[in-house]
C-alpha cells in the first residue's frame, strides 16, 4: 500500500523517505551551496553550542506543498534529527504572503547546510500545486466540475515527474499523463493517442482509432482530431464510424495554424484570432457533433492553456468538457526563503527580517 493511502487513512501523519527516495549524496552536501558547507564547519569550530531558529516563507497567496518531503529530508540527513524542534504547516494548506510555513530550531551545524535544498523543495512543489489549483479552480468557474489532465511530461526533466505529479495531486489534478507522475500518490498514468499514432496510418484518423480500439478495447476511445488541421471533418468521420464507442475528441491545434473550417467559412473571420484552439472553432465543433446526434461525445481542449485562458473560456461557456494543461503548470513562481532569525533564543537576523510566529504551525515528532 502506498504511503499516501496510509496518510489518508490516518495511519501515518506524514509521508517519509519510503516515498521520496532521496539521493544519498544530499547527506554529503553535494546539492548544497558551498558557503553553507563552509559555515557548517565554522559553526562546529567556533560556536558548537549555538541554537538557531530558521523560518521559511514566501511572498504570494499559494497552496503549500513539500512540507512532508522537507520533514523526511531532515529526518534522513540532519545530524541528531531527534534533537531538532520543528513546527510546520501541512501540504495543501492555503498560505499568505510572508506567512511562516515552517520553523526549525537546533544547532546550525546539524541542519543549516540543507537550507537551499529545503527552499528548492518548497518552491517547486508549492509552485506546481498552486498552478494546478488555479487551473482547476478556473475549470470549475463555469459551474461544472471539469477535469484537468496534468500533461507536464515534456516540459521538464523526467526526474521531476514523481514530485510534480504529487504536487499536482495536492493542487487538485487526479488525471496525469505518466505512471511516474502517479508514483507517490496512487493511480497509473492515463492517455490515449499522440499525433505519432495517426502518422503511422498516414493521417487516416479512422484507421488509427480502429487500431487503438482493437488493441485497447477496455479504454475509452478518445480521438485526437487536429492532425489534418480539419477538426470538424475528422471528428465527424470518427463519430460516424464508431458511434457510441467514441467517447471524446481532443483538439490540440497549434497556435500558429488556422483550422480549415475557417477557410471554408471566411465570412466568420475578421473579429477574433482564428489560430489554435479558439472558442469559435469549439462552438462550431460542438454544433456539428450535436446536429448529427453525437451529443455524448466530449470535447477535450489542449495546447497552451493556463488559468487565465481557461477562465475566459468558462466565462463564455465554451463547450470544453476536459482541459489538458502542460507547461503553464510547471512555471516556478513561488520562491521560498529560509532565514535564521533567532540565536540562542534572542533576535539576531539581517536587517528587515524578524521572527514571525504562526499559531497555525504544528509540532513535528520525527520519531512518529
Amino acid at each position: 500500500m502506498k504511503e499516501i493511502s496510509l496518510k489518508l487513512n490516518g495511519e501515518i501523519k506524514r509521508l517519509t523517505n519510503t516515498t521520496f527516495k532521496f539521493d544519498e549524496r544530499i547527506g554529503e552536501g553535494w546539492f548544497s551551496a558551498v558557503y553553507f558547507l563552509k559555515t557548517k564547519e565554522i559553526a562546529e569550530k567556533y560556536h558548537p553550542g549555538n541554537e538557531v531558529l530558521m523560518q521559511f516563507f514566501q511572498k504570494k497567496n499559494a497552496v503549500l506543498c513539500g512540507t512532508d518531503e522537507v520533514i523526511a529530508l531532515l529526518k534522513t540527513f540532519a545530524e541528531n534529527p531527534e534533537e531538532l524542534e520543528i513546527h510546520s504547516l501541512e501540504d495543501g494548506d492555503k498560505i499568505e504572503p510572508f506567512e511562516t510555513v515552517m520553523t526549525i530550531k537546533g544547532p546550525y551545524q546539524n541542519f543549516g547546510y540543507l537550507e537551499g535544498v529545503i527552499d528548492g523543495i518548497l518552491a517547486r512543489r508549492t509552485s506546481v500545486a498552486t498552478n494546478v489549483y488555479e487551473v482547476v479552480k478556473a475549470a470549475r468557474s463555469g459551474g461544472v466540475d471539469k477535469p484537468v489532465i496534468f500533461m507536464g511530461d515534456r516540459d521538464d526533466h523526467y526526474t521531476q515527474q514523481a514530485g510534480d505529479g504529487y504536487a499536482a495531486y495536492i493542487g487538485g489534478s487526479r488525471a496525469q499523463a505518466t505512471h511516474a507522475m502517479n508514483e507517490w500518490w496512487g493511480k497509473k498514468g492515463m492517455g490515449t493517442m499522440p499525433h505519432a499514432l495517426i502518422q503511422l496510418f498516414k493521417g487516416d484518423l479512422v484507421e488509427a482509432c480502429r487500431a487503438y480500439h482493437e488493441t485497447y478495447p477496455e479504454d475509452d476511445l478518445m480521438a485526437l482530431v487536429d492532425y489534418n488541421n480539419d477538426v470538424i471533418t475528422d471528428s465527424l468521420k470518427v463519430a460516424r464510424e464508431f458511434g457510441d464507442k467514441l467517447k471524446g475528441v481532443r483538439v490540440d491545434t497549434s497556435n500558429t495554424l488556422v483550422d480549415k473550417y475557417f477557410s471554408r467559412n471566411p465570412e466568420l473571420l475578421g473579429t477574433f484570432d482564428p489560430r489554435g484552439v479558439n472558442p469559435k472553432l469549439l462552438f462550431a465543433l460542438r454544433e456539428a457533433l450535436d446536429e448529427e446526434g453525437y451529443t455524448h461525445v466530449k470535447i477535450v481542449a489542449s495546447g497552451g492553456f493556463d488559468a487565465e485562458r481557461i477562465s475566459r473560456y468558462e466565462e463564455i461557456h465554451a463547450p470544453v468538457d476536459i482541459y489538458g494543461v502542460g507547461s503553464s503548470l510547471l512555471k516556478l513562481n513561488v520562491p521560498f526563503t529560509g532565514d535564521n532569525v533567532l540565536l540562542d533564543g534572542e533576535h539576531q537576523a539581517k536587517l528587515g527580517r524578524k521572527y514571525r510566529p504562526n499559531p497555525r504551525l504544528e509540532p513535528i515528532n520525527l520519531n512518529e
